[in-house]
């Protein structure tokens, strides 16, 4: 082995891209401390695979976002459809798989429609930029938009529809 010296001040740390922050990771002591349980508790519910969790060295470390999603999916609240469907089919922000069962599609149809900003016009190569955001198969979420009245096209444009009602907000109205 050498005895270098290693400056840590030359070693380039990668910095976050704009706007972007690392992710925060919780050791078992930390989360065994937030929730007041035993230390140990927690790693064989890491150990089984509870909670998603990357061994470094000795220890566990679990992603702030994994440690909310296990404790949420825990809670006595009781998920509206809406958010079990959401929560079932989509994975850093993309649908993983389209659901077959209408009313869950839907559900998953309005999560993408809602990143459409109203009374805009898009063209085809605009909708399928945002919906490849979500789904690599923009053309079939395209076509469910038109048939479900979510959005309308004519003469290759598309529109989203304002008079569309989504399945969690009351009826307006008039």
């Amino acid at each position: 082995m050498h005895n270098e010296k290693i400056d840590i001040e030359a070693i380039k740390v990668p910095k976050p891209k704009d706007g972007q922050s690392y992710p925060v990771f919780f050791t078992t002591a930390e989360i065994a401390e937030m929730l007041k349980m035993n230390p140990q508790v927690i790693a064989r519910k890491i150990q089984r695979g509870e909670i998603s969790a990357y061994k470094i060295g000795k220890d566990w470390r679990v992603a702030e976002a994994d440690f909310w999603a296990w404790l949420k999916k825990h809670s006595n609240r009781k998920l509206s459809d809406k958010e079990k469907t959401l929560t079932n089919f989509i994975r850093d922000g993309r649908v993983i798989e389209i659901p077959v069962q209408r009313k869950k599609r839907r559900f998953i149809l309005e999560y993408i429609l809602e990143h459409f900003e109203s009374n805009r016009v898009y063209q085809e190569k605009e909708v399928n930029d945002i919906i490849r955001r979500f789904h690599e198969d923009f053309c079939f979420i395209r076509r469910e938009f038109i048939m479900n009245k979510m959005m309308t096209r004519a003469e290759g444009k598309y529109r989203r529809n304002d008079s569309y009602v989504f399945s969690d907000r009351p009826l307006k109205l008039k």
